[in-house]
């Protein structure tokens, strides 16, 4: 099997995808833009093949790219990069080379918020209601029916990035002089918590995999008002969670793919969707499935490609949460102090790469424990203040 992974070195972690796939015999070839000497030397051992282009950004290199990886090692059976950022290149690619997986005619639903909020809707799960504002008189009329305060977000985008919280008139008219020329969507703004249906399915569509997150806050807040941010993963998936998602992955024919989808909780329990994702959950939240579940979530996708089989046992015994801190914040307890702590519950804990800082926070843990008030008690400590910096 030959398996082209596009971007292979970022994030650094997905290096261990390739890593199981090779061990399970697959040809693993790079296709990035990343200096074959910067490539880090682990990677590079994986790969039985690295083609590196000037710019992915330019199609047409990257066809010529395949074409060449396709003369010398014959058809190409898979092609993944698990990025948001690289989903359009990737389908088109398996488009042009017939490859199985997303292919061009899939992306309308799988980039544009507001297809994605039409497949709530005829899967049965509320939505916001919304639209896309081609003009401030189509804003005006939506928020005549649903009020301040409405968000403005990029109808194609990832994660927060331009994402706009207008509580008043005068910042309605300041977003449409000065928003970049893209499609916005306009949507009431939705009180509620923040809660993930995640997960893997096979070859077949059948969820081999699931998990869900549940946030302090959302990524909107940690990205504009950098609050102290953490999440969780849940030792058990609500029942409603995972039907709305199973239906979901039905109406999308996933096979052999990482999903990602984002819902909120009302206070009144029901399930509001948010926008759905075709990729792993970011950050570190693949390390956390591990971690919560003792398992190798990498080595499982590998067998799944290869065999078509997920053979780890899921017991999900602890609770895993992501807390981070951010510079400049005055916490009373340093790193060393809350490692010396917590050692046995800190599973892991590093620096956050710059581009992930804004929603993740400047330094990260993960935090387990077998009860969630443990968790809860354990973050406390991590985010206790104190006058003086020492972070």
């Amino acid at each position: 099997m030959n398996f082209v992974a596009i971007s292979p070195h970022f994030p650094p972690n997905y290096r261990l995808f390739w890593k199981h796939l090779k061990e399970l015999g697959v040809t693993v070839l790079g296709l990035g833009d990343a200096p074959y000497h910067e490539l880090d030397p682990e990677l590079l051992a994986y790969l039985a093949d690295y083609y590196r282009v000037g710019n992915m950004l330019n199609y047409d290199e990257m066809v010529r790219a395949l074409g060449f990886l396709t003369h010398k090692y014959g058809k190409i059976d898979r092609l993944e990069s698990h990025n948001e950022f690289w989903l359009e290149t990737d389908a088109a690619l398996r488009s042009d080379f017939n490859i199985p997986g997303f292919h061009r005619g899939d992306m309308q639903k799988v980039k544009r918020k507001s297809a994605m909020k039409k497949v709530y809707q005829d899967c049965g799960v509320n939505v916001a209601r919304g639209l896309v504002a081609q003009n401030i008189e189509e804003a005006k009329a939506l928020i005549a029916e649903v009020g301040y305060p409405v968000v403005a977000k990029p109808d194609v985008g990832v994660g927060a990035a331009m994402t706009y919280l207008l509580a008043q008139e005068e910042e309605l008219e300041y977003f449409f002089r000065t928003r970049q020329p893209l499609d916005f969507i306009l949507e009431e703004f939705i009180q509620g918590q923040i809660v993930t249906y995640d997960g893997l399915v096979d070859q077949d569509g059948k969820v081999v995999f699931d998990s869900s997150l549940r946030y302090s806050d959302g990524v909107m807040e940690s990205v504009t008002q950098s609050v102290d941010m953490w999440y969780y993963i849940e030792r058990e998936v609500p029942a409603d969670l995972r039907e709305a998602g199973q239906k979901l992955i039905q109406a999308y024919g996933l096979k052999e793919r990482f999903f990602h989808f984002e819902f909120f909780r009302l206070e009144s329990g029901l399930l509001c969707g948010l926008e759905m994702n075709m990729r792993p959950p970011g950050g570190m939240t693949i390390d956390m499935w591990d971690f919560a579940n003792d398992i190798d979530i990498y080595r499982e996708y590998a067998n799944v490609v290869v065999n078509n089989r997920f053979s780890a046992e899921l017991t999900r015994p602890y609770y895993c949460a992501y807390v981070s801190r951010r510079f400049g914040k005055q916490y009373q307890f340093s790193i060393d102090e809350v490692l010396n702590e917590y050692r046995e519950q800190v599973v892991h804990h590093e620096f956050i790469s710059g581009v992930f800082a804004p929603a993740l926070g400047d330094y990260g843990f993960l935090v387990r424990a077998k009860t969630l008030d443990e968790v809860r008690n354990i973050v406390s400590w991590i985010f206790r203040k104190r006058e003086n910096i020492i972070l």
